[in-house]
């Protein structure tokens, strides 16, 4: 038998449940849950998904906040042979009802706090595939309100005897959702092997662990990125296969972060840069306080070198950069500890390839480019997605003879080190949140005064970047940055709304129409001479 047959969620889990069946697997805002216990419940669960007409195949969503029941609930569905689908709860009604529709979901879990968006979906034109509907909420038994309790009743009749499906390394197992320039969702489906294929390439090389990224057994890993996103399910799965405790924040506050890091001697986490400055800015808190840590990694937006020097000093700790995507499904490339030195140029670097996988940067024709040369990003890794669901042409365009094209303009240096100059797609990026310049756009065209729409994102001190929108107003048509702004509420989601509005006489564009996002930021972040109160210009809220 191969390595790779044992390379699969189940398996892991079962392996750590009899290894080690009192440690724990999970704590969530105080309750702690065992691997011998998240086998069971799961086990249970995944019987019960199978008495629900769930198989092999079978998309099964998940709308609710990260806690120990979302990842029984992702366990189950790898035992029963279904695939998860995490739905963002921060979405508006619309864009839950497509990711429902789109992937078909026969089953749907969701937290109470969530159900009046379910009840608006199902009272619209209905989801023709969707059998039940599972409250993970409820009445514990001592009367309180429980977080879990809903599910827990759902499969407590369930035996907790392990499934007679096995799982291959290849077969779907998560579906997560991500626009591309089109601003339409798309299902980034992934496999099982997806969350070993590091750990392993970095064991077969000899890589030390110190010099990447990597999960030890022994490790208290805070998860404080949402799980509906590859950058939270994707840690959490990966501490998970390894038997580390997973310490889960059903949402992210810095001074929750702080505590937990303090109260559970975390040893590692990830976060993006906004996660880490927030940290930093609370009060009383210094090298003490974050002594247990021996690694942050940090990725999913630019990080000033001011906050890098900052981090260094008061974390104490190794940090390691990440560059990867939804599609990439695990670390593409890591800026390693050994590069993370006090004026280093590496320092401005994505990092190099991680063990088992391979850059290139290639140009308009697809010929690889030579080092020093700006291009397109492509990454090869075994981790990558099986495809877009349901969308083979898409795919053929993202992967190509196995390479994903990253969407991101960049070079390498004669060491290998990546370094990214621009994002090809144009997604902005904000506390780590992906957003789409074309939905956003889409909907402020929507606006009677507003005859075109350009969306970019400026550099912001907090969060990496702000979302900036440069109108073009219909002739003899007002529209004040409060007026755009509140017309966008209810129809994207609130991250999306940009804080910043510009009107402009025209919008850039080449010869084919499509917009000049990079000359629209540069146009934007350059100083301008103060506008009179009533020009209709400027800074939303």
């Amino acid at each position: 038998m191969t390595a790779t047959a044992h390379w699969t969620l189940p398996h892991a889990l079962a392996r750590h449940a009899r290894a080690r069946p009192a440690h724990t697997a999970v704590i969530c805002e105080g309750r702690r849950m065992s691997y011998a216990r998240l086998h069971t419940a799961s086990n249970q669960a995944a019987r019960a998904l199978a008495a629900a007409g769930v198989g092999r195949g079978s998309r099964v969503a998940y709308l609710g906040r990260e806690s120990e029941h979302y990842y029984l609930t992702i366990l189950a569905c790898a035992k029963a042979g279904a695939v998860i689908v995490p739905v963002n709860w921060r979405l508006t009604t619309a864009e839950v009802d497509h990711i429902l529709r789109d992937a078909g979901a026969e089953v749907l879990f969701v937290d109470g706090e969530f159900l009046p968006t379910v009840d608006k979906v199902l009272a619209g034109r209905g989801l023709p595939a969707l059998r039940e509907v599972i409250r993970l909420d409820g009445t514990g038994s001592d009367g309180r309100p429980d977080r879990g309790a809903g599910l827990a009743a759902w499969y407590a009749g369930a035996s907790s005897a392990e499934t007679a499906l096995r799982a291959t390394c290849d077969d779907a197992v998560l579906q997560i959702y991500t626009s591309g320039t089109t601003g339409l969702p798309k299902g980034v489906v992934l496999a099982h092997r997806t969350f070993f294929t590091l750990p392993e390439a970095m064991r077969r090389s000899g890589a030390s662990g110190q010099d990447w990224i990597d999960w030890r057994a022994e490790d208290i890993s805070l998860i404080s990125l949402p799980g509906f996103g590859i950058a939270g399910i994707g840690w959490f799965l990966h501490g998970l296969c390894v038997g580390a405790t997973n310490v889960v924040m059903p949402m992210y506050a810095a001074q929750e972060a702080v505590r937990l890091i303090e109260e559970h001697r975390v040893s590692i986490t990830f976060v993006a840069p906004a996660m880490l400055q927030m940290m930093l800015d609370e009060r009383g808190v210094s090298a003490r306080t974050f002594a247990s840590l021996r690694k942050v990694a940090y990725g999913a937006a630019p990080i000033s070198e001011g906050l890098l020097h900052r981090c260094l000093e008061v974390f104490g700790c190794q940090m390691a950069q990440i560059y990867a995507s939804t599609e990439a499904g695990s670390v593409a490339v890591c800026l390693p500890p050994s590069a993370h030195r006090a004026g280093s140029p590496l320092l401005r670097a994505a990092g190099k390839a991680c063990p088992g996988n391979e850059i290139k940067v290639i140009d308009s024709q697809g010929r690889t480019l030579p080092a020093g040369q700006i291009g397109q990003v492509c990454i090869r890794t075994p981790a990558r997605m099986l495809g877009y669901w349901n969308l083979p042409e898409a795919t053929a365009r993202t992967l190509v003879d196995g390479w994903l094209h990253m969407g991101d303009a960049g070079y390498l240096d004669d060491q290998g080190y990546l370094f990214l100059c621009d994002r090809i797609n144009d997604t902005i990026i904000v506390a780590g949140q992906n957003i789409y310049p074309a939905e956003v756009e889409k909907e402020l065209s929507e606006h009677p005064a507003v005859a075109d729409a350009a969306v970019v994102g400026l550099p912001d001190e907090r969060f990496g970047e702000a979302v900036h929108a440069a109108v073009v107003l219909r002739p003899g048509a007002s529209a004040s940055p409060r007026q755009l702004l509140l017309f966008l509420r209810g129809r994207i989601a609130d991250y999306k709304i940009p804080v910043g509005y510009h009107v402009v006489a025209g919008l850039p564009r080449n010869p084919s129409g499509k917009i000049l996002r990079r000359q629209v930021r540069q146009e934007l972040a350059a100083p301008a001479p103060a506008a009179p109160a009533d020009a209709g210009a400027g800074a939303g809220t």
